[in-house]
């Protein structure tokens, strides 16, 4: 399922228009983005945990030329799926 398809049902089920949820969709993503950047978790009970965690540099190898190389460290984005959710795909 892709966002189009999502924003369409949500439409139906509730009786707003699909710009109206594609505007909120829209607004919840950049507003978890910026939470996530200043480095608050962001958490809805019984779904999930999104937060973000740091890697630590590593070394890897270059796939065509097989030469070691060092891959940095970085911030990533996480998610951990609350037992709610879990247990309604079980």
């Amino acid at each position: 399922m892709n966002k189009a398809e999502i924003v369409a049902k949500i439409s139906d089920e509730v009786g707003v228009s699909k710009s109206e949820v594609n505007k909120v969709i829209d607004s919840l993503f950049q507003k978890i983005g910026k939470s996530l950047k200043k480095g608050d978790p962001v958490t809805f009970v019984g779904f999930g945990t999104f937060k973000t965690i740091r890697r630590k540099s590593r070394k890897g190898r270059n796939p065509r030329t097989g030469a070691a190389i060092t891959i940095p460290a970085a911030k990533v984005p996480k998610f951990t799926p609350g037992k709610t959710f879990k247990d309604s795909i079980r």
